[in-house]
């Protein structure tokens, strides 16, 4: 099964240049924790409640500080024409539970989440395992 097939087309892209309160207030709406962040068509990151939470909050800094100041720029994405087994085992390698998924242009079409793909595989069990390791690359307690 292709990664078009299970993911979420619609998708709402954050402007670098918004405040997090902006941010936070379109995830508040979509009711979800994760926004692609853009820029002239270009994914240049993305944006998570935990980055928010973490890199913001956390740090003393309030809603009017911009989403480029706490986004995630090492952007990992998958392709839509790839198979779901092999964007499973990635995302529990590199530990997201989210990815930015595009085609072979590079343009955003879409995004795929562990709920996206839970019912998908039999193999969800296993990128749960290991998103959920403690530290590694997207570690935020540093």
């Amino acid at each position: 099964m292709k990664i078009s097939e299970v993911m979420t087309r619609e998708v709402r892209v954050a402007n670098p240049e918004e405040t997090i309160q902006e941010a936070a207030g379109t995830m508040a709406e979509l009711d979800m924790g994760f926004l692609p962040v853009g820029t002239d068509e270009r994914l240049v990151g993305t944006i998570t409640d935990r980055d928010i939470a973490v890199r913001g909050v956390a740090k003393g800094r309030g809603p009017n500080v911009k989403v480029q100041e706490v986004m995630s720029t090492d952007v990992k994405y998958c392709f839509e024409d790839e198979e779901v087994d092999h964007v499973l085992d990635n995302m529990g390698e590199i530990q997201v539970r989210r990815l930015p998924v595009v085609d072979r242009n590079k343009r955003l079409v879409g995004v795929v989440s562990l709920g996206d793909l839970a019912n998908k595989s039999n193999r969800t069990d296993e990128a749960l395992a290991g998103i959920s390791r403690r530290g590694g690359k997207h570690s935020q307690a540093a």
